[in-house]
């Protein structure tokens, strides 16, 4: 199944054709210089993996998986010309299953024909392998994949592995597109992970919720009540780390690492308005009146996660407290040995 939009070349849809695999020699420069590495990635693919695929290994070109995620600002959208610097290329990821269905012979040449692909395309040029960061890019097992990054493969997933993964991690796992996978090698894994369990959610949930109480609505006055203005300003961005957890939890959404997670942030529903709250929560200092502004500002928050609370039905608690609706989201959790471990068990 192809899936994610559009293929290269065309804003509608369709593929590059023969005459010019990527982009015409005509081109518009600025698009070639600002293009996306999501977009290089996958008209790089549809220009030459995919022909690649066809012509040599035809009769496993409906068991190839492609596509490009994993690690890498480009696989959520968030690159731009300073990401340029470093680790982007043209490339992508071609995904087979066990040796069973592709024997080492058959992986071992389709990794030699990735090789020989063109080194350049769209005036880029690819990279050479890391001897630090390993390839982010060509042909992998996709048990082997999931291993490397989740440390389990996602059908065997236990609710332990559930809240031990950070959400990063499964991000890296979901992001990105798919540009081919017709025997939903992928796509069932990803649908796997993408189903979070409720009782997880709400585990993950409830812990964030208690650390923003403690951070905000506790220790942020106390540390000023102290004299220790840098620990006030420490408890503002514990409170901002986990009101960022929180709302991800709550759209059931995964975090991102931490240098991506204002701009995800800002591409959940209501999370532009949030974002510029925290964000100036960590950049004003802790005199009195400012102090006075934050601490109301981060009360303004907390009631707002408590609406959202409220309005999805996870919280029997009525009151401004986060610390009482972290404890009656964790009392929701209907798997009582999930519901009985710490309440911090996930953080």
């Amino acid at each position: 199944m192809e899936t994610d939009g559009p293929g290269p070349g065309d804003p509608d849809g369709g593929t590059c054709n023969g005459e010019a695999r990527g982009f015409p020699a005509d081109a518009d420069l600025t698009r070639r210089k600002s293009m996306k590495g999501l977009e290089l990635s996958r008209a790089y693919y549809e220009a030459y993996g995919a022909p690649m695929i066809h012509e040599q290994f035809p009769e496993y070109e409906e068991i190839i998986a492609a596509a490009l995620t994993g690690s890498g600002s480009e696989c959520y959208g968030y690159d731009d010309e300073i990401s340029r610097d470093h680790d982007f290329e043209p490339g992508f990821c071609l995904f087979l299953p066990g040796e069973e269905i592709v024997d080492r012979r058959t992986a071992f040449q389709l990794e030699r024909a990735y090789a020989k692909l063109p080194r350049s395309f769209q005036g880029v040029e690819r990279q050479k392998l890391s001897p630090v960061g390993g390839a982010r890019h060509g042909v992998f097992r996709l048990e082997e994949w999931f291993r490397e990054k989740l440390g389990v493969l996602p059908e065997e997933m236990s609710l332990r592995d559930w809240l031990r993964l950070p959400s990063w991690a499964l991000a890296e796992t979901v992001n990105g597109a798919v540009f081919r996978d017709d025997a939903g090698l992928l796509t069932d894994a990803r649908n796997v992970l993408l189903a979070m369990p409720e009782d997880i959610r709400r585990k993950r949930l409830a812990g964030s919720l208690l650390l923003m109480a403690q951070s905000g609505q506790y220790n942020y006055r106390r540390c000023l009540a102290h004299g220790e203005t840098g620990a006030a300003q420490l408890a503002a961005a514990e409170f901002t780390r986990h009101t960022m957890s929180a709302v991800f939890w709550l759209n059931r959404a995964y975090q991102p690492y931490y240098k991506w997670s204002f701009r995800a942030l800002r591409e959940l529903p209501g999370g532009e308005d949030l974002a510029r709250s925290l964000e100036w929560l960590l950049s004003t200092g802790n005199e009195p009146a400012q102090a006075e502004e934050k601490t109301f500002a981060m009360e303004g928050i907390a009631s707002e996660i408590i609406d959202q609370l409220q309005d999805q039905g996870l919280t029997e608690a009525v009151c401004g407290d986060l610390e009482k609706h972290a404890y009656s989201v964790n009392d929701g959790i209907r798997d009582a040995e999930i519901r009985n471990l710490h309440i911090l068990t996930a953080e």
